[in-house]
């Protein structure tokens, strides 16, 4: 049986190389995957570390920040060589044009003493003294940064001062490349540029001889309580665990959309099986009259499938590992941060390898074993091999009840906003599909087929009728579409209701032409009050925030106040002036307070104005409703450090629009840590992370829609090779060469479309309940259909079912007519 399992595989070969194909595809997005996560956690375990080489203890912050005091105190315990505070934080460098250089910025406090210094230096030094500062090397260079020139650095204290260029850094890799520049100042300047109170850690070098152990228990008793002291070792492996954390994450990511696409695989393989097990039913039905039991019968069968699986799936390998060497040479090019090389391990290929295997024999378990349920007399007449079984009645009864439970499920999500029951429906929908799938596609291929019918003439009503003949195969083909394209839907429709919803909320809160904001941080504390006094400028607006006894005071402006409120219980809002507050209908409530009532905020006293309310949710600390607004100075003479990371501008009157804003971008010119945007921009800023999280799945679940395809060219392939007489027939009586292609152009067609509305149905209807949950959970979120999007889904698997229907259309019209009507 084993060389006659040989010879079968070896003579099928093309009818199996579209299913390996989906094995290929599958196993490649995995092993990729692996591959790559693996390379980049081999480069997060060599640099985590690259910045405590010579750090034998570390002294770490509770709640509150090292005092630099400390640092002297803990340099002064016997065997300490040195100490050195470190902070890291977010600043900003104007560029050589006097711009702010884009990007987010990490600024760190680097070592004076050389026996804690850890940087790879590119050019010059590190900085030595107040004043002084390194770059990263690719910013210097883009920036054409010469050592010796002045750096203007800014951050959240105050404008952009200048500092000495000293030296260029290495920090490509690190945790401190976040794809923006880096700037190393010495310990006092990094306090003073980030309004740091104290350091984050205290890094310590014991000298030679001296117990680290020890040590630590000398260095803890003078850092006092609220403070870690931890070992090399510790804090080397936390940094392994804090690199490698995110990537595992990021991998269970891919691996996830990598199962997906196995999945698909599996039906498209599970399908192809079928149909080729169906057309030997004579071969099998010989080798049972000539003494091969069925048990034999059947293992040849998954021998089969086990041979294909491996193969597919060490050319899968191959696949991975070249998709995972052109992601990691093309990472620069992209401004993609991926460290490490491409790492092939033998637990990845022997994963693969078993992984790929296993799916596929798995998949071909329920098709040989059907394939050896055919009697052998019955399998020898001629209508054996055309035998297209229909779904029993036990399967179809339970994939209605099944697809209704998800429909009602769904349904109820969306109702109630419950994410739980949304998965819940989702999972019940898609398995009501595949069951109910034989029934329920081919009534929709009919349907869709009626109009397709009138234009197309005989041989779109032959199409048809070839869609329809093997329900279980056209339902196997169309559910393999169902999976990718449902969650392609999914994402497309949630992400572009988020999208609306968060362009409303803007329109809703923000009504004016110009937002400053901080970029990674809060707003500069002069820049506010250096804003107001320009003479172009109305209004200018910060908004900050403080909660106080279980209430959110707000800093509010009497010009801006009304857009956020949905009304007005009692007073007038026009009243809120220097010593007035409006409070909200809750809190109001709550503490009996009405208009004209002394209240008391953080020690000062106000009087009530108005009694408001809005539906914008509060601050997540305080009860809803428990907020206070009160006008800008209150709220500055209350809490007078208080940042915020946007303000609201508006020009004077009579002042232009290009006017005012030439006026915002020259006092923003000396603060590289904030970005100047209209409504417009800053749309595009929130809903930004969206679209690059949508392009990102899309371009992961593109994969599963491919190996859907190629199951709808595997089937009509398969197809075509079992209808060889029945075309045959169909060219000797006068069917045109243009007819055929159109004939199985159509079939593939139906097929996909089906599929792909299934898809979209399911998609749209999981992306409800969702939103239902996220408007739950707070915002103006409801249901937008991105028709556009929608339609050229639709567009694009129509295009591939035509693609899809080439090949096999020409090996339909390559045998001669008298050759194809002699064939078995």
């Amino acid at each position: 049986m084993l060389r006659l399992t040989l010879r079968t595989l070896r003579a099928d070969a093309l009818r199996l190389l579209l299913s390996s194909l989906a094995v290929v595809l599958g196993v490649a997005f995995v092993a990729g995957t692996l591959i790559c996560t693996d390379g980049m956690r081999a480069g997060a375990y060599a640099r985590a570390g690259a910045f405590d080489r010579h750090t034998d203890l570390g002294v770490y912050a509770g709640r509150t920040a090292l005092p630099p005091s400390l640092v002297d105190r803990v340099r002064a315990v016997d065997g300490v060589a040195a100490a050195e505070g470190e902070l890291t934080g977010t600043a900003g460098v104007v560029g050589a044009d006097g711009r702010p250089v884009l990007g987010f910025a990490v600024l760190a406090a680097i070592p004076t003493d050389p026996a804690l210094r850890s940087y790879d230096v590119v050019a010059g030094r590190l900085p030595d003294r107040p004043g002084e500062v390194v770059l990263d090397a690719p910013t210097a260079e883009a920036q054409d940064f010469p050592l010796g020139v002045p750096v203007s650095v800014g951050g959240v204290t105050g404008a952009a001062r200048p500092y000495t260029l000293v030296g260029t850094v290495d920090v490509a890799g690190t945790v401190r490349d976040v794809g923006g520049p880096f700037i190393g100042l010495v310990g006092a300047d990094a306090l003073a540029v980030t309004g740091e109170r104290g350091y984050g850690r205290i890094m310590v070098a014991a000298a030679p001889g001296v117990s680290p152990a020890a040590l630590a228990d000398r260095v803890a008793g003078v850092a006092g309580g609220g403070t870690t002291v931890k070992s090399r070792q510790r804090i080397l492996d936390e940094a392994v665990d804090d690199a490698v954390r995110d990537l595992d994450q990021f991998g269970m990511v891919l691996l996830t959309f990598a199962g997906v696409a196995v999945v698909v695989a599996g039906f498209v393989i599970a399908n192809t099986f079928a149909i080729v097990l169906a057309q030997r039913t004579r071969r099998i039905a010989l080798l049972r009259l000539v003494g091969a039991r069925r048990g034999q019968v059947f293992r040849a069968a998954l021998l089969e499938s086990a041979l294909l699986g491996l193969v597919g799936s060490a050319l899968g390998v191959a696949l991975g590992a070249g998709l995972a060497a052109a992601l990691t040479a093309l990472a620069p090019r992209l401004d993609l941060s991926v460290a490490g090389g491409v790492t092939v391990s033998g637990r990845t290929i022997l994963l693969c390898l078993l992984l790929g295997t296993g799916v596929t024999v798995a998949s071909a378990l329920v098709p040989a074993w059907q394939g050896t349920r055919v009697p052998p007399v019955a399998a020898l007449t001629d209508a054996a091999g055309q035998l297209a079984r229909g779904a029993g009645r036990v399967r179809l009864t339970i994939g209605a009840l099944v697809l209704a439970a998800g429909v009602a499920a769904l349904a109820g999500a969306a109702a109630v906003g419950q994410i739980a029951l949304v998965a819940l429906g989702g999972a019940l929908a898609f398995l009501g599909i595949v069951l109910f799938g034989p029934v329920l596609v081919p009534l929709l291929v009919r349907l869709l087929g009626r109009p397709v019918r009138l234009v197309g003439g005989a041989a779109a009503a032959l199409a048809v009728a070839n869609a329809t003949r093997n329900p279980r195969r056209v339902a196997a083909t169309a559910t393999a579409l169902v999976i990718g394209i449902g969650l392609v839907s999914a994402f497309v429709v949630g992400a572009g209701s988020v999208k609306v919803g968060i362009e409303r909320a803007v329109d809703a809160q923000l009504g004016v032409d110009y937002l400053v904001t901080g970029i990674g941080g809060d707003l500069p504390a002069p820049l506010a009050g250096e804003l107001a006094a320009r003479p172009e400028l109305g209004v200018v607006h910060e908004q900050r925030s403080r909660t106080v006894d279980g209430v959110e005071v707000r800093a509010a402006h009497p010009a801006l106040v009304r857009r956020t409120l949905t009304g007005v219980d009692a007073g007038d809002v026009a009243d809120l002036g220097p010593g007035e507050v409006l409070v909200h209908r809750e809190l109001a409530a709550a503490r009996g307070w009405r208009v004209g009532s002394p209240v008391t905020v953080a020690g000062r006293s106000f009087r009530v104005a108005a009694v408001v309310t809005a539906e914008e949710p509060a601050g997540a600390k305080v009860t809803a409703g428990h907020v206070v607004d009160l006008v800008d100075a209150d709220f500055t003479a209350l809490f007078p450090t208080e940042r915020g990371h946007l303000a609201e501008v508006e020009p004077a009157a009579g002042v232009s629009a290009e006017r005012a804003r030439a006026a915002v971008a020259a006092a923003l010119a000396r603060y590289p840590t904030v970005n100047l945007m209209d409504q417009a921009a800053y749309k595009k800023m929130l809903t930004g992370t969206v679209d690059m999280l949508l392009a990102f799945v899309t371009a992961l679940l593109g994969l599963a829609v491919v190996i859907a395809l190629v199951g709808v060219a595997n089937t009509l392939s398969l197809s075509v090779v079992e209808r060889t007489r029945e075309h045959a027939v169909l060219r000797a009586v006068g069917l045109s060469r243009g007819r055929m292609r159109a004939m199985l152009a159509v079939e593939a067609v139906l097929t996909a479309l089906v599929g792909a509305l299934l898809g979209m149905l399911l998609g749209v209807a999981v992306s409800a309940g969702a939103m239902a949950f996220v408007a739950r959970i707070g915002g103006d979120f409801t249901l937008v259909l991105p028709w556009g999007r929608l339609a050229l889904i639709l567009a694009v698997a129509v295009l591939a079912a035509l693609a899809a229907s080439v090949l096999p259309a020409r090996r339909a019209l390559a045998r001669p007519v008298v050759e194809a009507l002699g064939a078995e």
